[in-house]
């Protein structure tokens, strides 16, 4: 059974168009124009699980518009969503319980009190057991080194640090699929290569099924097996790394690969 099914998927955004001045505004007031902007265009695929699926496109392709349909943020315009058989826009508060969710750009930390503070109402909003809290805590104390800012307040924090203690609040109440969107923007070497060797292992160990978008393409050759490429809403490429791989000399990176791609479909 399929933990993530799209079908047809569309996101469409109308903005209103105004002309300079007051008649200019007046007369987008009383005769508006709209920009119809297709930001995801009728995509399709399902995620079983257990995978770990990389999203890629450039900017404005439609990967992070997919991922907050995908977690119930946004309303599709069209299509239908389906996770582990739930409507996640219709269903947020059962679809809630079986994800994590962890954005690059932003926190789900309470901002002004310790992050352990946040992890114990994170525990009572999600109803974890006390055995099952104390396991994972123990883990993540040990994988991501948290213990070095447990009691810090968030606001306090280092972005690297931010980002593993967000990537334990997101997988505190063992969500089977995880959804991260650039979650190691800005972060160095040595925290992203941590940050993927927890993900690895979540992913080896518990079979969370993993969708990330990210602009680390050598960092995702290495956690993902899957790879979808968007390029202006449509897909683009849909197959294992492999695939994408064997179609191309020896020797390319996979970033050699996707300019590759884009410029192929720019020329067609």
């Amino acid at each position: 059974m399929a933990q993530i099914e799209i079908k047809n998927l569309k996101k469409v955004y109308k903005t209103a168009e105004k002309e300079e001045g007051f008649m200019g505004n007046l007369k987008s007031f009383i005769h508006p124009t709209y920009t119809i902007k297709k930001a995801v265009n009728g995509i399709s695929f399902s995620i079983k699980e257990g995978e770990s699926v990389a999203f890629l496109g450039a900017n404005g392709a439609g990967k992070s518009t997919t991922i907050k349909m995908l977690t119930g943020i946004m309303k599709p315009s069209g299509g239908t969503v389906y996770i582990r058989g739930t409507d996640p826009f219709q269903n947020r508060m059962e679809n809630a319980r079986q994800i994590g969710v962890v954005f690059g750009q932003k926190t789900q930390l309470w901002w002004d009190i310790p992050v352990i503070e946040t992890f114990r109402l994170l525990k009572s909003i999600y109803e974890i057991p006390d055995e099952t809290y104390e396991k994972n805590m123990g883990q993540f104390k040990e994988i991501l080194e948290l213990d070095e800012f447990l009691h810090q307040p968030a606001r306090k924090l280092s972005l690297g640090q931010r980002v593993r203690a967000d990537m334990a609040a997101a997988l505190l109440h063992e969500p089977p699929i995880l959804f991260l969107d650039e979650p190691t923007i800005g972060l160095d070497v040595a925290v992203k290569q941590s940050i993927y060797q927890f993900l690895k292992h979540i992913n080896q160990e518990k079979h969370t099924t993993i969708i990330l978008t990210s602009h680390d393409l050598n960092d995702l050759e290495s956690l993902c097996k899957r790879l979808i490429i968007l390029e202006k809403g449509e897909i683009l490429f849909d197959d294992s790394m492999e695939k994408i791989f064997d179609q191309y000399p020896k020797g390319m990176t996979l970033e050699e690969i996707v300019i590759q791609l884009f410029n192929r479909r720019k020329c067609g």
